[in-house]
């Protein structure tokens, strides 16, 4: 049986994933989405530290990565850089479809998820809360970035009263932290209600803004 710490491997109408059910009802579903090259098991070290109301899934994303590991963005030869939004649609509406199934399949009823998303993971995340703003409770982007093209999107939708978390490091050399300052300043003026925390790390979430992340769904 799977525990708090560790759930089951899974595979679902050829997704490949590990979920963690609530320990009560009824449940919340938060889906941690890994960044480029991660897999199923990158995301899992935020399981540990949520709530057992929160059922947790933690997909693979759908294409395989040159360097290993898996990627949200269909691989095309030639085009490289950043993703937008054009470019995550297809794997943002796949997983809308999948979680709505297989929820389904074990008596969820889920009419809004939570998202932890990481780098590439995180603009996944914010591609989701733009395309289907009543499917998302709460989101945290986690040194991620908004695609391309999100902005004008955005200047049409309305995010308000959405919880968003972002974090990002000062010394991050994947993803300037000037992306994340971007965001949020384009998140609050869609109306969203935006939890911002910097820090002088790199690539990953410090622990300062791990703490800040915990406090968001308890």
């Amino acid at each position: 049986m799977p525990t708090r710490i560790d759930a089951e491997l899974r595979e679902f109408r050829d997704w490949t994933f590990r979920f963690r059910p609530a320990e009560s009802h009824p449940a919340r579903l938060l889906v941690l989405i890994h960044g480029w090259t991660g897999d199923e098991n990158s995301m899992w070290v935020f399981a540990r530290q949520l709530p057992p109301q929160e059922a947790v899934l933690a997909p693979r994303a759908p294409y395989s990565a040159p360097e290993g590991g898996y990627t949200w963005r269909e691989i095309i030869p030639g085009t490289w850089g950043l993703p937008g939004i054009d470019d995550l649609r297809p794997s943002a509406e796949a997983l809308i479809g999948f979680i709505d199934d297989f929820s389904a399949s074990v008596d969820m009823t889920v009419r809004q998820i939570d998202l932890v998303g990481f780098s590439q993971g995180a603009a996944l995340s914010y591609t989701l809360a733009i395309i289907h703003p009543e499917r998302i409770r709460v989101l945290a982007a986690l040194s991620g970035f908004l695609p391309q093209g999100a902005d004008g999107l955005l200047a049409s939708r309305s995010l308000a009263g959405k919880p968003i978390f972002v974090a990002h490091g000062r010394q991050d050399n994947m993803i300037p932290v000037e992306q994340a300052r971007k965001a949020v300043t384009l998140l609050e003026n869609s109306g969203a209600k935006v939890t911002y925390c910097e820090s002088d790390g790199g690539h990953k979430v410090s622990a300062e803004c791990f703490t800040g992340l915990a406090e968001l769904f308890v």
